[in-house]
């Protein structure tokens, strides 16, 4: 492993998860976050009030993000797009990937105010600050989601789908970038990877990993219809999905 990979995981679990999972029995028993008993908070609310807590997070995911852009870059074929938004992009380490990639791209980077780059965004690319449980920016033909939908429950991941929905044109594309969960779990070290991170999902967040089934749901109920899935290393998936007639 790199020094890298030890670093970010160093980060993530030292300073964000391990609290949480302390009271990994509180979640099991009543299916809510474990930050929320500890903070009184949801989702990420408390990042916006400590600095520091916000800091620590989003350089873990910029670090494990990164990680896994070469493969997403490779996977995906953004020749045909002319404006890609990352939607809670956090520092923007995967949209800057996919800019150096294809010069012809302009970006949006959109996520919490805690999350505004530390570093100036080149001049292709803007940052939005806004809430995606309220609205997300218009005008992009690719409308990236990476370990976005698995930090909410299905209300609430729905929610943010219908709302990328109705800022997007009947043209436009959206890339759900997750791990999907075998239908069946097998005794393997990959599939015992996947519960671990369905059970932080759950502690963390009440959020959860899901099916390809799963995803399919969640996604037609949000006026969206599976077009393809691309896989792209890391144990990721691109669930590549456009407009269903009408709108939610």
């Amino acid at each position: 492993m790199l020094k890298t990979d030890l670093r970010a995981w160093t980060i993530w679990w030292g300073a964000y998860l391990w609290p949480v999972w302390g009271k990994l029995l509180h979640s099991v028993k009543t299916g809510t976050s474990a930050r929320k008993l500890l903070l009184g908070t949801d989702g990420f609310e408390h990042l916006q009030r400590d600095r520091a807590a916000a800091a620590v997070f989003n350089e873990a995911f910029r670090e494990v993000t990164r990680l896994a852009c070469r493969d997403i870059v490779a996977a995906y074929d953004f020749s045909g797009a002319k404006r890609v938004a990352d939607i809670g992009g956090g520092y923007g380490q995967l949209l800057l990937a996919i800019l150096e990639a294809h010069p012809h791209l302009s970006g949006i980077l959109f996520d919490l105010p805690h999350a505004t780059p530390e570093t100036g965004l080149p001049d292709r690319c803007e940052f939005v600050a806004g809430d995606f449980m309220k609205s997300v920016p218009a005008g992009a033909d690719v409308y990236l989601l990476k370990h976005v939908i698995h930090d909410w429950n299905d209300d609430q991941a729905r929610l943010i789908l219908e709302n990328c929905r109705r800022a997007m044109t009947d043209e436009a594309r959206l890339l759900v970038i997750e791990r999907i969960l075998p239908e069946h779990f097998r005794n393997t070290a990959r599939d015992q990877s996947a519960a671990r991170t369905d059970l932080t999902m759950l502690i963390a967040h009440s959020g959860r990993e899901r099916t390809k089934a799963e995803f399919h749901e969640l996604l037609d109920a949000a006026g969206f219809r599976v077009t393809r899935i691309v896989p792209a290393g890391q144990a990721l998936s691109i669930i590549e999905a456009r407009a269903a007639c009408g709108r939610p």
